[in-house]
């Protein structure tokens, strides 16, 4: 397909289509709407299901019952709609049927206001729900990776029966980029031997997250943690630049680290040392690679659209080896890249009193 300007949010709807999404159910929240007007438009012309629900826990839990019937079926929101749907990911989670979740986040705690943010990344990361689970988290830092990721996004979440946040912010929402959409995907065959698709000539299949006697859940949750652990150990994704010699390496995700790019370059261009490390799954976070840059770096500076969130990770990844510092935005508030290399220059002078890891 021909490139063509696309605004983010119109790009994940697209792209969840082209990855042959049949079900879409949602409510409207800035700074996501738009995902769901064009969902509105383009599902009824292509014979698909598409309903804006009452709210964001009548939605999820539609999302529910169709994924129980083993079809594509994906919502979106942003952050306080994704906590009202909290509840509904832990059901799906315990029933082990896939699912695809768009979470575009705007400022909080509360309503807070709708500039972009990155302050969900616990809320989605740690289990985006109760119970001992973690969702797949992945985070786009343009819109072709906004298409992009989609399309994994539902390969993974039928490969593990699992859930699956795409996870943007506000920013990358709202900007138009140039972008290409990939191929058309034929609608998938239902998942005859899991879903709830009818018993005639067969054993019916039961679907639930209930298990009132305590072994019958604990014998779930050891099943999950070992789903878990294949996923952790092989689907860990990252993206780099300028690591190789790199003393310094500034880590962040989705729009802060593509704002941070420019910062790195800027410092590399006044001879620092510097590289970039950008996850792209948040969870598993890539801590196998950046433990590996551990062993070579001096210093890390985590980057975010939050009072420090991610740092968390990067300094578990880190394993005491360097410090890791941090340097971050809250409340909508957008950095700009000469914030972001002030930080830089201020830490390199640091490390320049430091002797270098080689």
């Amino acid at each position: 397909m021909a490139v063509e300007l696309m605004k983010g949010n119109v790009a994940l709807a697209e792209a969840a289509i082209c990855a042959g999404v049949q079900a879409y159910f949602g409510y409207p929240i800035t700074p996501q709407t738009e995902l769901l007007e064009h969902m509105a438009k383009r599902m009824p012309e292509l014979g698909r299901a598409f309903v804006q629900a009452e709210s964001e826990v009548a939605a999820i839990n539609m999302v529910y019952g169709a994924a129980c019937a083993g079809v594509r079926a994906m919502t979106s929101s942003s952050s306080p709609g994704i906590s009202l749907m909290q509840e509904g990911f832990s059901y799906i989670a315990a029933s082990e049927v896939p699912c695809v979740v768009v979470d575009v986040m705007r400022g909080g705690p509360g309503l807070g206001n709708i500039q972009p943010s990155q302050s969900d990344y616990f809320q989605l990361t740690r289990s985006a729900g109760h119970g001992d689970y973690h969702a797949i988290a992945l985070a786009p830092a343009s819109v072709q990776e906004a298409i992009d990721l989609m399309g994994l996004a539902f390969d993974l979440a039928d490969k593990y029966r699992h859930l699956v946040f795409v996870v943007a912010d506000g920013l990358i929402g709202q900007m138009m980029e140039p972008a290409e959409l990939p191929p058309m995907q034929p609608i998938r065959r239902r998942h005859d031997d899991w879903a709830l698709t009818g018993a005639d000539g067969r054993a019916p299949h039961v679907i639930t997250s209930l298990q009132l006697n305590a072994p019958d859940l604990e014998a779930l949750n050891r099943r999950l943690q070992t789903k878990l652990r294949i996923i952790h150990d092989t689907e860990q994704r990252s993206t780099e630049m300028l690591t190789d010699d790199a003393q310094l390496v500034v880590v962040g995700f989705g729009t802060a680290g593509r704002i941070a790019q420019t910062a790195v370059q800027q410092a590399r261009r006044e001879g620092m040392k510097v590289g970039l490390f950008r996850p792209i799954t948040l969870w598993p976070f890539p801590e196998k690679r950046l433990s590996a840059l551990a062993d070579q770096v001096s210093a890390f500076l985590v980057v975010e659209m939050n009072t420090g969130q991610m740092i968390e990770d990067v300094r578990l990844a880190a394993g005491g080896q360097v410090p890791v510092t941090f340097y971050g935005r809250t409340g909508g508030v957008v950095p700009v890249p000469e914030e972001i290399y002030d930080a830089i220059r201020d830490l390199y002078r640091k490390l320049l009193s430091r002797p270098t890891r080689e």
